[in-house]
C-alpha cells in the first residue's frame, strides 16, 4: 500500500484519537492487571477468570501491535477509498433525487426513493460514523475531518461526540456508566434495575426504530438528566437550540424544498423523503443493536474496572460487543459496524481496516478462549429483540413470579398515589378552614 500522504502524518499519528481515546488513556491505569476472580460482586461468572496477569499483559501488547501496524500503512489506498465512498453517496443522492421529480411516475418513485434510502444509510454509517471517530484526521483534509464535519443526522455532531465517542467508547457496557446499555429507557441485561415502564419496552423499542434518530439526539441532550435536575437548565437550553435548528434545517430540505421542487409531484417525493428516513432509521437501529446487545455480549459492574488496565480495557470491548457475518456489500452498509469487536477495540483506525483485522482478532480470542460474538443478521437482530421482551419483565424469584411483581409494583404505586392525593386533599380542607 502506497505511504506518500503519511509525510504529512505528524509524529502522534499512531497514539489513540479523539476525545473518546483522550479519556480512555486518562483514566486507565499504567500497573499490572490484578489477579482475576472466579466471581464478581453480584455473583456473575468473570468471563475472564482464567486469564492470569501475564495472560491479559500479552493480550494488550498484540492488540497494540496489531493496532500499530494498521495505523503506520495508512496511505493513499485508504485516502481514496473514503473520497470515493463520500463522491459515490453524493451522486447517489443528486440523482435518486433528480428522478424524484418525476416522483408521480411510480418507477421513478421506487427506483428515486430507494437510491435515496442507500445514500442517507451510507452517509450516516460509513460516513458519518467513522469521520466523526477520527478515523480520517490524519489526512489533514479539512472538508474529511472530526472537527468539522456535519452529518444528515437530528443530532448535531459535537453532541453525539461527546456523548458516544467520550461515554460509550470509555465505559462500553458499564452498567450505571454507560448510558449506550439501553438508552436510558430500555432494559436489556438482568443486573439493570427494573421499572415498571419496562413493560412496554417492546412498543417503546419499534417506536425507537421508527424514529431512531430523533430518539438519539433527546439522548445525546442528556434529557433525563435535565429532567431530574443533574444538568444545567442554561446549557441544557443551548444545546436544546442547536438540536431545533438542525431538526428544523433537515426537515426544510427533506419535506419542503425537495418536494417543492418536484412541483406537481409534491407530495409522493414528500413521500419518498419520508420513506428513506424511517428506513435509515430502522437499517441504523438494526446495526446498533447488533452490534450490542446480542445474546453472549458481556455486561460489567462498576467494581470491575476500577484500577483497569489497557489489556483489561481491551479485553472488556472484546466482550462487550457482537459482530454481524455478511458480504462486503452489507459490511459497507453497516458502516463497517458489522466489525463491531474490531471498532471497539479501535474506534480511531480507518473503517475500511476491520476486515484486515477482523481474522486476526478471533484468532487471539479462540487462543485465550474468549467467546467471539458473531453471526448473520436475522440472528443478531433476532437475539437483540429477544432481550428486549425477555427483560421488560422482572427477573424471576423463587419468592414471587414475574406477574405477581408486576402487580405489586402497580399497587404500591397505587397506594403512593392514592396516599399523594389523600394528603393534597387534607391541605386543601385545612386552608379553606384557615380562611373562611
Amino acid at each position: 500500500m502506497s505511504t506518500a500522504i503519511l509525510e504529512t502524518v505528524p509524529d502522534t499519528a499512531t497514539e489513540p484519537r479523539g476525545a473518546e481515546q483522550r479519556a480512555v488513556n486518562n483514566r486507565i491505569t499504567s500497573s499490572r492487571p490484578a489477579e482475576q476472580a472466579a466471581t464478581h460482586a453480584s455473583g456473575k461468572a468473570n468471563p475472564i477468570a482464567h486469564l492470569s496477569p501475564d495472560d491479559i499483559e500479552s493480550i494488550g501488547r498484540e492488540l497494540d501491535a496489531m493496532r500499530d501496524e494498521i495505523l503506520n500503512s495508512r496511505g493513499s489506498d485508504d485516502a481514496r477509498y473514503i473520497r470515493q465512498t463520500i463522491n459515490l453517496q453524493r451522486w447517489l443522492e443528486l440523482s435518486s433525487r433528480g428522478v424524484l421529480l418525476f416522483s408521480g411516475f411510480w418507477p421513478a418513485f421506487l427506483v428515486g426513493t430507494a437510491g435515496l434510502t442507500v445514500s442517507k444509510i451510507l452517509e450516516n454509517t460509513e460516513i458519518g460514523h467513522n469521520i466523526l471517530h477520527g478515523q480520517w484526521d490524519w489526512m489533514r483534509d479539512p472538508k474529511i475531518h472530526s472537527s468539522t464535519w456535519e452529518w444528515d443526522f437530528a443530532s448535531p455532531a459535537e453532541q453525539w461526540k461527546k456523548s458516544h465517542n467520550v461515554g460509550h467508547h470509555t465505559y462500553t457496557n458499564v452498567i450505571g456508566m454507560d448510558e449506550d446499555l439501553g438508552y436510558t429507557v430500555l432494559r436489556v441485561d438482568p443486573d439493570q434495575e427494573w421499572e415498571l415502564k419496562h413493560v412496554f419496552q417492546p412498543i417503546t423499542n419499534f417506536f425507537t426504530a421508527l424514529f431512531f434518530e430523533y430518539g438519539i439526539a433527546a439522548y445525546d441532550l442528556d434529557t433525563k438528566a435535565y429532567l431530574e435536575g443533574r444538568k444545567d437548565k442554561k446549557e441544557f437550553r443551548g444545546e436544546l437550540r442547536k438540536v431545533i435548528t438542525k431538526i428544523r434545517n433537515q426537515m426544510g430540505k427533506d419535506y419542503v424544498l425537495h418536494p417543492l421542487l418536484s412541483g406537481p409531484n409534491f407530495l409522493s417525493t414528500l413521500a419518498a423523503n419520508a420513506i428513506a428516513n424511517t428506513l435509515r432509521n430502522v437499517w441504523t437501529h438494526s446495526v446498533i443493536f447488533c452490534g450490542h446487545f446480542p445474546e453472549g455480549v458481556e455486561t460489567f459492574e462498576v467494581e470491575s474496572i476500577e484500577g483497569e488496565t489497557r489489556g483489561e480495557w481491551y479485553l472488556r470491548q472484546m466482550l462487550g460487543s457482537a459482530n454481524i457475518e455478511g458480504s462486503e456489500l452489507m459490511h459497507v452498509m453497516t458502516g463497517n459496524l458489522s466489525h463491531q469487536i474490531e471498532h471497539h477495540l479501535f474506534p480511531d483506525m480507518p473503517s475500511n481496516r476491520y476486515k484486515d483485522i477482523a481474522p486476526k482478532i478471533r484468532e487471539l480470542m479462540d487462543r485465550y478462549e474468549l467467546r467471539y460474538v458473531t453471526g448473520p443478521l436475522h440472528k443478531q437482530v433476532g437475539s437483540a429483540w429477544g432481550k428486549v421482551f425477555k427483560y421488560s419483565l422482572p427477573n424471576k424469584s423463587a419468592e414471587r413470579s414475574q406477574f405477581g411483581q408486576i402487580t405489586d409494583t402497580i399497587a404500591e404505586k397505587a397506594l403512593r398515589v392514592g396516599v399523594s392525593l389523600f394528603h393534597r386533599t387534607q391541605r386543601r380542607h385545612y386552608q379553606r378552614a384557615l380562611t373562611a
